[in-house]
């Protein structure tokens, strides 16, 4: 469905082709109830656009006439949360007809951007990956993503304050690849400067970031997107854990993604009939052990538990209690 944001804008554009438009037929365009677009109209009245309540049999709403979306009515910040909210919409499986309706809206809000704006919104979206079908998104402070997208565009090093998960505050230079969207958070993925090594930073720990004079050269290879799941999917953790899984690697991704876990062919298949199911090698690592049994047992497929020993006993455990319960009268 589409963004509440989008509808907003949806319900604009049908206000300004003219005419008066009855709460029904508004309600029926955007596909929700009449209350909602009571609630989107004074959505708009808050953001100073004149629209006038029609009384009388054929009332409804209608723009003061004349009136026009004026260049400056949305600031940075709102920009980019609609056209953020917009270009996730592309992504999370919407029909032919939506698609089209969310790329025309995203074309109509660029033309009355002043120009400065939307170009530093054009960076942003060519710095900007998706990990998969995207959620609910919490947007960063915007001027923090066009600097960074800024960064990784243009090649230039990156000076960020960042506050990791123990609270611990550094000041980093970072060569910024790209950023990357992943299950409701916004991340930036580049090469720590200090240290040499490639790292990951969630946005909303970042207070603050600026570009610095000099360029790097990205690296060749796999893309932000998936450098950032595979450092996910090898941090450091208190728990190492090889598994050995039979089944397919769309079963084993479904409830272990590229961001748990990686996955490698214990024994290549020999023919196209054992390519579907065949033992994967399955890595992670984990904080805690406590949540892998109920994914295991979950599975419904064969598994051998290389390590942990500690893993092996928790399941041993959910064995017993799930056998327990099953010969309760």
């Amino acid at each position: 469905m589409p963004r509440p944001t989008g509808r907003v804008l949806t319900l604009l554009e049908l206000l300004q082709s003219g005419g008066t438009r009855t709460v029904a037929e508004l309600a029926g365009r955007l596909g929700v109830e009449g209350r909602t677009v009571r609630r989107y109209v004074a959505q708009l009245i808050d953001l100073d656009v004149p629209v006038e309540s029609v009384r009388g049999r054929y009332g409804g709403y209608r723009l003061t006439p004349g009136y026009r979306l004026p260049p400056l009515m949305l600031s940075d910040d709102e920009a980019l949360a609609v056209l953020l909210g917009l270009v996730a919409g592309r992504r999370a499986g919407l029909t032919t007809t939506q698609r089209t309706a969310n790329e025309t809206a995203s074309a109509k809000i660029r033309r009355v951007l002043p120009k400065h704006i939307a170009r530093r919104l054009d960076t942003l979206l060519e710095a900007l990956a998706f990990t998969d079908r995207p959620g609910a998104l919490d947007y960063p402070d915007a001027g923090l993503l066009l600097t960074i997208a800024d960064g990784v565009r243009h090649h230039r090093p990156v000076s960020i304050r960042y506050a990791d998960r123990d609270g611990r505050r550094s000041e980093r230079t970072l060569h910024a690849y790209g950023i990357v969207a992943h299950e409701g958070r916004w991340y930036v993925t580049g090469k720590d400067a200090r240290i040499g090594e490639d790292r990951t930073f969630r946005l909303d720990r970042i207070t603050d970031a600026r570009t610095l004079p000099g360029s790097f050269e990205a690296p060749a290879g796999p893309g932000p997107a998936q450098r950032m799941l595979s450092g996910f999917a090898t941090a450091a953790y208190r728990h190492q854990v090889t598994l050995r899984i039979h089944g397919t690697v769309e079963q084993i991704r479904a409830r272990l993604p590229a961001s748990v876990a990686s996955l490698e062919d214990d024994e290549p298949a020999a023919d196209e009939n054992q390519a579907a199911e065949r033992w994967l090698r399955v890595e992670l690592r984990a904080e805690q052990l406590d949540w892998l049994p109920a994914v295991l047992a979950s599975f419904d497929r064969p598994f051998v538990i290389e390590r942990p020993d500690e893993l092996r006993k928790l399941v041993t455990a959910l064995a017993e209690r799930l056998t327990s319960y099953a010969h309760r009268s």
